[in-house]
């Protein structure tokens, strides 16, 4: 997707000798989020400069799984109405903790632990049939 853009972090990573394979980890655990978990859910952490995210929002609410919004780096970015978004210095905590590498991030959560992630590069296609 045009308009993808580098994590800071990942920059500041690759200064001090950070292994730049530095990544969101299948099977981890989500850290500390204000939601209430869903058995499967979908996570977009994302920043004010992804560009134009309308087919990521589109292909991630036709999924028919719970979305949650996680606007990182401190600047306001929009979601579609009746997504909540999760703003602010804990939500930017959030993105580092799980390593980041490049927003936009999409996650598949299946019981609270990363079950895939595209950072990055999402197509649009989660690799799941139907809800459940």
């Amino acid at each position: 997707m045009p308009g993808m853009k580098r994590a800071p972090l990942l920059t500041l990573l690759l200064a001090l000798g950070t292994p730049a394979d530095a990544r969101v980890r299948l099977g981890e655990p989500l850290p500390a989020h204000p939601w209430t978990a869903a058995e499967r859910e979908i996570v977009v952490i994302y920043s004010h400069d992804c560009g134009d995210l309308g087919g990521l929002w589109g292909a991630v609410l036709a999924a028919g799984l719970p979305v949650r919004a996680v606007n990182a780096e401190d600047v306001p970015a929009p979601a579609p109405a009746g997504v909540n978004v999760w703003r602010g210095a804990e939500a930017t905590t959030f993105a580092r903790r799980l390593r980041v590498s490049a927003y936009p991030t999409v996650l598949l959560v299946r019981g609270g632990r990363v079950l895939n992630a595209w950072e990055g590069t999402f197509t649009g296609n989660l690799g799941i049939k139907g809800p459940g």
